[in-house]
C-alpha cells in the first residue's frame, strides 16, 4: 500500500480515538470529506487517508478541543487567514518550537532586515528544518532546497504543491509540481523524501495555535 495512506483501522490504533469519534468529527467537518479515501483490497473495500496529514489534524483536534465547541473548532482549524497573516520573531520561533536554532541560524537570513519572518517564510524554514531533523537531508543540499523555495515557491501563491525530493548519482534535486501530483522518474532515481505543503500547514497550525 501507498506509503503516504494510512489504513482506518490503522489510525485508529496509532491514535487512540474510536470509531465514532472518527466520524462525528467528519460530521462536523473537523475532517474534510475528501481525506476519506475509498481503495480495492483482497478483503474488499477499505478506507484510508493521507497520512501525515490525518495524524497532524488529529493532533490539533485533540491538543485545541478544550475550551471550544466542535463548530468553533471547524472554523478555528479551516481559518487560513489568520495564519497568512502570521508574523513571528526569531525568539518567537524558537520559544514555540517551529524551528530549531541551528536552523534559524543558518537559513533565517530571508527578512531582508525585517523583524520578524512571514508566514510563507515560516513555511521555508519549517520544511528545511523537518528534512535535516529527519536525518536525509545533509546541510549542503539544506542550502540548495532554501534557495529552491525561496526561487520558486512564490509562483505557486494560492496553490498547494509537493515537494520531491531526489538524488540520482549522488546529486541531489528538488522538484516542487502542483498538487496533487504523481510525477514518474527514470530508473537512476531514488526518491528521498515527498513532502505537500497541505501536510506541513497541517503541522504548522498545531505550532502556531
Amino acid at each position: 500500500m501507498d506509503k503516504d495512506l494510512i489504513s482506518k483501522k490503522e489510525l485508529l490504533d496509532l491514535t487512540g480515538i474510536s470509531y465514532g469519534q472518527l466520524y462525528r468529527w467528519k460530521r462536523k467537518k473537523l475532517i474534510p470529506e475528501d481525506w476519506f479515501i475509498r481503495k480495492s483490497t483482497f478483503t474488499g473495500q477499505e478506507t484510508f487517508f493521507p497520512k501525515q496529514t490525518i495524524l497532524a489534524r488529529i493532533h490539533n483536534i485533540i491538543n485545541m478541543k478544550d475550551g471550544l465547541s466542535l463548530d468553533e473548532l471547524a472554523d478555528k482549524l479551516s481559518d487560513m487567514s489568520s495564519l497568512n497573516s502570521t508574523a513571528l520573531t526569531a525568539e518567537d520561533i524558537v520559544s514555540r518550537n517551529i524551528v530549531s536554532q541551528m536552523t534559524l541560524n543558518k537559513f533565517g537570513n530571508l527578512t531582508s532586515g525585517q523583524s520578524a519572518y512571514s508566514f510563507e517564510q515560516l513555511i521555508i524554514l519549517y520544511t528545511v528544518d523537518y528534512l535535516l531533523s529527519s536525518g536525509e537531508m545533509s546541510l549542503e543540499e539544506a542550502e540548495l532546497l532554501s534557495q529552491t523555495l525561496v526561487e520558486t515557491a512564490a509562483k505557486f501563491e494560492g496553490k498547494s504543491w509537493d515537494l520531491y525530493f531526489v538524488r540520482k548519482m549522488g546529486v541531489t534535486s528538488f522538484i516542487l509540481a502542483l498538487s496533487p501530483s504523481e510525477l514518474v522518474f527514470d530508473e537512476g532515481v531514488r526518491l528521498v523524501n515527498k513532502l505537500s505543503l497541505g501536510d506541513l500547514l497541517e503541522q504548522l497550525k498545531g505550532k502556531l495555535s
